[in-house]
């Protein structure tokens, strides 16, 4: 689920909260559940403060590690257009607050990239495409991973979508693929009603 609720011109509230698992239905990996407050520039240019927590499992069909994190992140989202594809690029910055199976504790930043294009194949479906890379700044080698996917992303009404599809994600020493259905709902409080 990803939500984007405009407050007002300039402001909307940012939510989040997917659910991830190793196999279809099985073998949990991880939540996370994500808020923040948009402020956006113009039509190009916005940006989210937000906080998010999520729980997870680091290893597949095995006992493993239980992590937990509280992290505060910065988004800054610009938007530009490629004739008819629609481009977004966010530079997330992430402070990461990780508590280890109740015994660590460690502190990290970490830097991702996102670009995202989106393209309508007709007034009620588009196909869209994804790669972010991952960058943990307090490690000598800095990369942690990349994501890549490609998912459809079918409008149902106004204000509701359902997103299918596909993605995998490149870690140092191991690929994981995944399968992805979502809901995206965006709503408009900003406008009053008669």
């Amino acid at each position: 689920y990803n939500g984007s609720h405009k407050l007002s011109d300039k402001f909307a509230l940012k939510t989040m909260a997917h659910f991830r698992y190793f196999e279809l239905t099985s073998e949990f990996q991880q939540e996370i559940y994500r808020l923040g407050i948009n402020y956006t520039f113009n039509p190009k240019t916005n940006l989210t403060l937000g906080t998010s927590y999520s729980t997870g499992d680091l290893d597949y069909n095995s006992p493993s590690i239980h992590l937990y994190e509280y992290r505060f992140y910065e988004d800054l989202n610009i938007k530009s257009k490629w004739g008819e594809f629609n481009a977004r690029h966010r530079f997330r910055l992430e402070q990461r607050f990780i508590h280890k199976n109740i015994t660590t504790d460690q502190f990290q930043n970490w830097l991702r990239y996102d670009l995202n294009i989106s393209y309508p194949l007709s007034k009620k479906l588009s196909i869209y495409i994804f790669n972010e890379l991952f960058l943990n700044l307090n490690r000598p080698k800095t990369f942690a991973q990349t994501w890549t996917g490609v998912l459809l992303i079918p409008k149902l009404t106004d204000h509701l979508k359902i997103q299918t599809g596909y993605f995998q994600i490149k870690l140092p020493t191991s690929v994981l693929k995944r399968l992805q259905l979502g809901v995206i709902l965006n709503t408009d409080f900003s406008k009053k009603t008669k």
